[in-house]
């Protein structure tokens, strides 16, 4: 079994021969500037205690970050979208794992400001047996400061790849979640967090274990 690392070197070398070299410089621009701004650095820190949540998963319920520390540490998760290839990625290499991570008595549940629907086709597809919650417009997303607000020159590049996000999102604020997971042990507190605006970097899987 290949590492995330290596599917995602994998990706994108497939993507620098299928896209056009202007969609790729746009995507590189777009990165850049997020790093230069420093987006996520003022992100929730470690330490600090995660604030409770109530989110719906794709059988319309509501989940509690309250309720799921009754059992143990809890893993968050945010993805942009399951229109992501790097998120699709990074979810099933998660769902691989997930075994470790159950045995570690911790549970998995992974945000996104998509609509639920998205998430349900997109948790059937790949048969993923952890929760996924719609953080609607991206609120606990900016609670956590880990939102941005996509750039202007960036959206008729995703239109153009069939990526709408305003059909996705449900709103037109072209906001997304940088990659972030977080570990929460039971009394609130972040033990572990993965944090960059660069979405083609992802977490270490086996590195976020031997952290539980």
């Amino acid at each position: 079994m290949k590492i995330l690392a290596q599917q995602i070197e994998e990706l994108n070398e497939n993507l620098a021969k299928q896209l056009p070299i202007e969609v790729l410089e746009v995507f590189s621009k777009s990165i850049e500037e997020l790093k230069t701004q420093g987006i996520g650095e003022g992100s929730i820190k470690l330490g600090e205690r995660f604030p409770n949540f109530s989110l719906q998963n794709t059988n319309d319920e509501r989940v509690e970050l309250k309720e799921l520390l009754k059992n143990g540490k809890v893993i968050v998760a945010f993805f942009r979208g399951s229109w992501c290839p790097y998120c699709n990625l990074e979810l099933k290499a998660l769902q691989e794992d997930l075994k470790q991570i159950v045995d570690k008595k911790t549970e998995l549940v992974v945000i996104t400001p998509q609509k639920s629907d998205y998430s349900n086709e997109l948790k059937n597809n790949h048969q993923l047996d952890f929760e996924l919650l719609t953080d609607k417009d991206n609120a606990l997303a900016k609670q956590l400061g880990i939102s941005f607000e996509l750039q202007n020159y960036v959206i008729p590049t995703y239109k153009s790849l069939g990526i709408d996000l305003s059909n996705y999102n449900d709103n037109d604020n072209n906001e997304l979640p940088i990659p972030a997971v977080f570990v929460i042990d039971t009394d609130y507190h972040i033990t572990y967090k993965f944090v960059d605006a660069n979405y083609m970097n992802r977490i270490n899987i086996q590195e976020l274990i031997l952290q539980l």
